[in-house]
């Protein structure tokens, strides 16, 4: 005998942080998606957070943003170790062109939770604003996620 499910017996799946995490960073992103305020940076940190902070090894994203700052996507280029990532500013420009982007935001996230950013961070920043200069896309700020992230905007690093 076959008997179809109702609501009591329904079957619940286990929902993970990561899965939790990635919801809210989807409503949030809905909600903001609608505004211009990826150029807000307490707004920007809100949405990385969820974004990154459930990862346990390094991971650097691009938020790829048209003309009026809206997203148009938000892309994971680099997975690395618990420590490192290495970011290749030709995939990046890549990336930028595949989606016609006018801005972006850099994020990474530092497992360690300490979101201090490391003289990499800041040299390979350098190194991918000034390739995307060539093409004329701004570049509005880059976030570490730790425990409490960091804006270099805010930090007046950019």
């Amino acid at each position: 005998m076959h008997t179809k499910p109702n609501n009591k017996t329904a079957l619940h799946w286990p929902t993970t942080a990561l899965q939790i995490l990635e919801s809210a960073a989807n409503i949030i992103a809905e909600k903001l998606n609608h505004q211009d305020v990826y150029t807000n940076p307490q707004s920007t940190k809100d949405f990385l957070l969820y974004k990154l902070g459930g990862y346990e090894r390094e991971v650097f994203g691009v938020m790829l943003l048209n003309s009026q700052h809206q997203l148009i996507e938000f892309r994971e280029l680099f997975f690395g170790t618990i420590d490192a990532a290495s970011v290749y500013p030709r995939e990046v420009v890549k990336a930028v062109l595949e989606v016609n982007a006018a801005a972006v935001i850099f994020a990474h996230n530092h497992p360690s939770g300490e979101s201090e950013p490391s003289q990499a961070d800041k040299q390979i920043t350098k190194k991918l604003t000034d390739a995307l200069a060539l093409i004329d896309v701004r570049v509005l700020d880059h976030i570490v996620v730790g425990t409490t992230p960091v804006s270099f905007a805010e930090r007046g690093l950019l």
